[in-house]
């Protein structure tokens, strides 16, 4: 007879745990201070800086995994780059570096991404993966008032039984931290609301100071940060060098807090 080792709890009791407990935090963040679209390294960042001041952060992310590109570094090579001064943020995450060339600074992807990852976590941070952006919410002269989702793989079935509706989420702010992709600005500019450039060539030395310039709230309710900001402003390009997508999406954090307490 086998000696037990482990609680004897049953199938159902797995399943009405995993039901049960997802159903009360999707009901709980169907309105929330602050929508962030994209896990990567700029929406991670946003995220938990927003959740470490006590504000309610939920995070929408189309894969079922997080991090983006910050896992997996350039050319499918696992080493992340970043330039001074964003390997300070590389020292407060807890994440070990070196530096490669005087400015320079290389870490392991993973170790990165899981330490920002868990950062967020700890903060505070909810997130719902496999969810896919569909829509926007407006409300009084356009404002963005929350976002219409998805589940991700709703999209992969065959289109003569693809009619799923969707579900709505309110937020006080939306943050597009979707990549070049800006899948939430794109919609606006799809309903001719605002204009986008699209993002250029590459030029690294140029475009991480000016992603962190132009974060910005790019319309009433929607904070654009990382390579979002690229595509809606016309930037250059990057490429593999992440301290940009950091420093982003601090920037971003302040101003949706600033946003959000100067609301009535």
């Amino acid at each position: 007879m086998t000696n037990k080792i482990f609680s004897q709890v049953g199938e159902k009791e797995v399943t009405r745990a995993i039901v049960n407990e997802f159903a009360k935090q999707f009901s709980e963040y169907v309105e929330s201070d602050c929508i962030i679209v994209g896990a990567g390294p700029a929406g991670l960042m946003a995220a938990r800086e927003l959740a470490k001041k006590k504000l309610k952060v939920l995070v929408i992310e189309r894969n079922n995994y997080l991090g983006g590109g910050f896992w997996i570094g350039g050319y499918l090579m696992n080493k992340v780059t970043v330039r001074a001064p964003a390997q300070e943020i590389l020292e407060e995450l807890g994440v070990p570096y070196q530096e490669f060339t005087k400015g320079l600074y290389v870490a392991d992807g993973p170790h990165a991404c899981s330490k920002l990852i868990a950062s967020a976590c700890d903060a505070g941070v909810k997130f719902a993966n496999m969810t896919v952006f569909d829509d926007v919410v407006l409300k009084e002269k356009n404002r963005v008032a929350g976002v219409v989702v998805n589940w991700t793989p709703v999209g992969a079935l065959p289109r003569e039984i693809t009619c799923v509706d969707p579900v709505a989420l309110e937020s006080k702010i939306v943050v597009d931290a979707t990549g070049h992709d800006a899948f939430v600005v794109r919609k606006l500019s799809e309903r001719g609301i605002i204009k986008i450039a699209g993002f250029g060539a590459m030029w690294v030395e140029m475009s991480e100071d000016l992603v962190v310039e132009h974060t910005s709230e790019v319309h009433p309710g929607l904070v654009v940060c990382g390579m979002s900001v690229t595509t809606t402003y016309g930037l250059p390009r990057m490429g593999p060098t992440f301290g940009a997508m950091l420093l982003s999406g601090k920037k971003a954090a302040e101003i949706v807090e600033k946003l959000i307490f100067s609301k009535p």
